[in-house]
């Protein structure tokens, strides 16, 4: 079975379409959020979103990629408590990284 020709107006459609989508997904959460009273139990769990993305997404990779990549995220986190700068995490998570592959971990 094939597909019928889109002809040339297709994929200007499809991403005009997805660009709307995303707009539409991304300005519902800030005006479903004007309806919700923002009381401290409410801005406690705003405020614990950023964390538990950054956990939602790091420990499947940490799982996945082993144990220079739980070495180097624990290098890039106490490099970024100790001098506050996200430049220096990255490359001192990079440099572990790549410091752990070659001693063969």
């Amino acid at each position: 079975m094939t597909l019928p020709d889109p002809g040339p107006w297709g994929a200007p459609f499809v991403i005009l379409a997805m660009t709307l989508a995303t707009y539409l997904c991304r300005i519902s959460g800030v005006i479903m959020m004007g309806f919700i009273p923002l009381t401290p139990r409410v801005r406690r769990g705003l405020a614990a979103l950023p964390g538990s993305i950054v956990v939602a997404t790091v420990l499947p990779l940490i799982e996945r990629l082993g144990f220079a990549a739980a070495l180097a995220l624990i290098a890039a986190i106490g490099s970024m408590v100790l001098r506050r700068s996200e430049l220096l995490a990255l490359v001192v998570g990079m440099a572990t990284v790549s410091a752990a592959r070659a001693l063969g971990f």
